[in-house]
């Protein structure tokens, strides 16, 4: 009798905590820190915008950032909640900045003609103007007034921010951090610009390259350094003023930024960063330029991004940014790395495979929506025997493919056992989040790993063996020595108070050391 008595209790009891948790979660979401991409199209045979827009939203990509204002991408952006920052490029400067009226055009044509069915959440006006243009610098503040103006008169001036994107190079003395300041020259443009971002709690837009420090200053910036790897801390940079630890360039660029602003006195200003990657290819001169290198850093800044640790000076910050950039700009004038940034080229097939895996799901589908686990490049064969042994055992995946004899046998190694392996369970578990690590021993891949007759469980056209394929042909990495997959497992494992049949000291070990 008490207990139907106190069920009424326990149910509001347990709305409220529900309806608590969802508000704390929608905070915490729209203050979350996000990756998004530059998409410039200085591309040969680019994709249509309605096939651009329909590849954003496979890859998950919910920001981006054009360099103009083209007409049909953000008609095509048309209620995809994707949110887009507009440009208005340098050659527009001075017609808006000298006039009101031609902002206020501007505005009607190329914003508020879209919004809200198009979410522009930004206008970048200008693209480093201060240190590519600067006769121009005059006008930068006049054009961002007049644009604010007329966004005013819209009634947009809260929903979008404005702001301009500045080179690296305003900035002076940038390391250690505490000792950064702005280029005094540009001191009276920059202030304004400050003001005006406190004001309209806009961002400073930074485009940040680590590749450049590296490249300028080779022998001095430490390669790992620059590409987020994972450093011993007598390798960690260290500002003597400080003593903050720096264990990436990118992070002691973005707190340069904030000691420069706080020079200034200015402190309520976040750092945006609007352009950071790292080329794939390059000429004689840039041997750095290399895909193994550009998947390196990017694959690294997302991971560096969703963690949310900010940086050494505001580790509550974590600033967003936006990957230079979607597609290779093969049109663009030498040298080689200038039309090398891309992470996808222009018909939207990857240069190379991030490894993302623990990173959510932005920009691990391809244009299929498919995504497979495979074994991690470089991982020790002991390394993967163990996660096989752990996958065909209590992970229960479907491992009958990879016996001998079956269509995945060969090649007989480890690695490509284990690559079938790690999808089989990856898609019994609904490719959730942790699903596709087996503590760094996998990643996920936008590439069908189908080979000849062995079609992997991730793939997806159905087969007439009743089995899931795709037509790709690309073969999986091979390496390691010969072996058989383990079915000679004694009989028992105990994990807490459940006894697991059939499963060996191998297996057993992997499932304390990795999963619990």
């Amino acid at each position: 009798m008490e207990n139907s008595k106190l069920t009424p209790f326990f149910l509001l009891l347990f709305t409220f905590i529900t309806l608590l948790s969802t508000g704390v979660e929608a905070q915490q979401n729209k203050d979350e820190p996000f990756v998004g991409v530059n998409i410039g199209t200085d591309v040969s045979n680019l994709i249509s915008a309605s096939k651009l827009v329909s590849f954003l939203q496979y890859q998950k990509i919910t920001h981006v950032r054009l360099y103009d204002s083209d007409a049909e991408i953000l008609k095509a952006l048309a209620k995809t909640k994707i949110r887009v920052i507009v440009s208005v490029p340098n050659n527009q400067l001075i017609a808006i900045g000298s006039s009101n009226a031609t902002a206020a055009t501007w505005v009607g044509r190329n914003v508020a003609a879209y919004y809200p069915e198009t979410l522009i959440s930004g206008i970048s006006v200008g693209d480093e103007v201060l240190t590519t243009i600067p006769s121009s610098a005059s006008l930068l503040m006049n054009a961002i007034e007049s644009i604010y103006s007329a966004l005013v008169a819209a009634n947009l001036h809260t929903q979008i921010k404005i702001s301009t994107p500045n080179s690296a190079s305003i900035i002076l003395d940038s390391f250690p951090p505490s000792q950064a300041f702005f280029n005094q020259s540009l001191t009276p443009v920059i202030t304004q610009l400050l003001q005006f971002c406190s004001r309209t709690q806009s961002p400073l837009m930074m485009n940040l390259y680590p590749y450049y420090v590296f490249m300028q200053n080779k022998g001095v910036v430490p390669l790992d350094n620059s590409l987020f790897k994972p450093l011993t801390p007598s390798k960690e940079m260290v500002d003597p003023n400080t003593l903050l630890h720096y264990t990436n360039v990118l992070d002691a660029m973005i707190d340069s930024v904030y000691f420069s602003m706080k020079n200034l006195n200015v402190t309520d200003v976040v750092v945006l960063v609007s352009e950071t990657g790292w080329p794939s290819r390059g000429d004689s001169k840039e041997p750095y330029a290399t895909i193994d290198n550009a998947d390196m850093y990017n694959s690294n800044l997302i991971k560096h991004v969703f963690d949310r640790s900010g940086t050494p000076l505001h580790p509550e910050i974590t600033s967003s940014v936006y990957i230079y950039e979607l597609f290779n700009e093969d049109l663009r004038s030498p040298p080689v790395s200038e039309g090398n940034w891309g992470l996808f080229y222009g018909n939207s097939t990857p240069v190379y495979l991030l490894h993302v895996s623990g990173s959510g799901t932005f920009l691990a589908n391809d244009t299929t929506n498919q995504t497979y686990c495979v074994a991690t490049d470089g991982i020790d064969v002991k390394t993967l025997q163990t996660a096989l042994d752990w996958a065909c055992g209590p992970g229960r995946a479907n491992c009958s493919e990879i016996q001998p004899g079956e269509s995945c046998y060969q090649p007989n190694n480890v690695r490509n056992h284990a690559s079938y392996a790690f999808d089989s369970y990856y898609q019994k578990e609904g490719k959730s989040s942790g699903s596709c690590d087996f503590k760094g021993a996998a990643m996920i891949t936008t590439t069908d790993p189908s080979h000849g007759n062995c079609i992997f469980p991730g793939s997806k056209i159905i087969s007439n063996r009743t089995r899931q394929v795709v037509n790709s042909t690309h073969e999986a990495s091979g390496g390691g020595r010969v072996s058989l997959i383990g079915f000679h497992f004694p009989p028992v494992c105990f994990v807490g108070n459940v006894l697991y049949l059939g499963y060996g000291v191998v297996s057993c070990l992997f499932y304390y050391l990795f999963l619990l």
